[in-house]
């Protein structure tokens, strides 16, 4: 699993640019923040695959509004490889916020002036920043392989773009704020592939979706959707049974 070869630099699927581009807020580009496979995880191969050729359409059939309007966001897809082979970096919102309360999630969050231009560097620089602030994670130790397309969750009024990274030198990751953050954990990839993981999750509302109960956590929602995608179009998925149902509480 730890082999390596290298690649060349990857276009970064949709409309993100692959290296620093424009700055916004004053920064000096950052040279540090570009997307590149080099060297990347053989096992990794396919989800930069996916990341290149995946459509819009293919990830959620709730897409940015065409009127431009919803909150630009930006979510890290980190990757690792921990002593239970590859892993995926996860964190469980504080049950306090107003938005996504208790939710396990991605880190990240809202762009900020300072990150820059929307369309290519801005939501490389946030997902990046946001890890930091929600897990105390070392940016530096983190390479970005690839970006989805932008996807919107009419919930909250977010249009996010995941942003994948290759944990390529860890560091230690902890709550840094309770008030933002219950826990930050990691879950093998081996177990979100595991058919016995998987289920329906049913939102009062009606809604239905993937769901992955893992790490004592269920996940579901935005988050369970994009991990969902990312094993089936890395060819990951094993069957599993779409009848099984887990009922989500009035709260969620």
């Amino acid at each position: 699993m730890t082999h390596t070869h290298t690649h060349g630099t990857a276009h970064a699927g949709n409309q993100l640019a692959e290296g620093p581009g424009h700055s916004g807020g004053g920064r000096a580009p950052d040279p540090a923040v570009a997307v590149t496979t080099d060297g990347l995880p053989a096992w990794l191969d396919p989800v930069a695959a996916a990341a290149r050729s995946v459509q819009p359409q293919q990830l959620s059939r709730f897409l940015p509004p065409e009127s431009g309007v919803g909150r630009q966001s930006a979510v890290l897809v980190l990757f690792g490889e921990g002593e239970r082979g590859p892993e995926l970096l996860l964190m469980e919102r504080s049950v306090t916020l107003r938005s996504h309360a208790g939710q396990p999630s991605f880190p990240g969050g809202a762009l900020d002036p300072e990150d820059g231009d929307q369309a290519t560097i801005g939501p490389l620089r946030a997902a990046l920043r946001e890890a930091e602030e929600e897990t105390g994670l070392d940016p530096r130790g983190v390479q970005l392989f690839g970006v989805l397309p932008r996807l919107y969750i009419p919930v909250s009024g977010f249009v996010v773009t995941p942003v994948l990274g290759w944990w390529r030198a860890p560091s230690p990751v902890g709550v840094v704020d309770p008030a933002e953050t219950a826990r930050v954990f990691t879950v093998p990839v081996a177990d979100l592939t595991d058919p016995a993981n998987r289920a329906t999750a049913i939102h009062p509302s009606g809604h239905s979706g993937p769901a992955f109960l893992v790490e004592s956590a269920l996940v579901w929602g935005f988050t369970a959707g994009v991990i969902d995608r990312i094993v089936h179009f890395a060819g990951w998925e094993r069957p599993w049974d779409r009848a099984r149902q887990v009922p989500l509480d009035w709260r969620a």
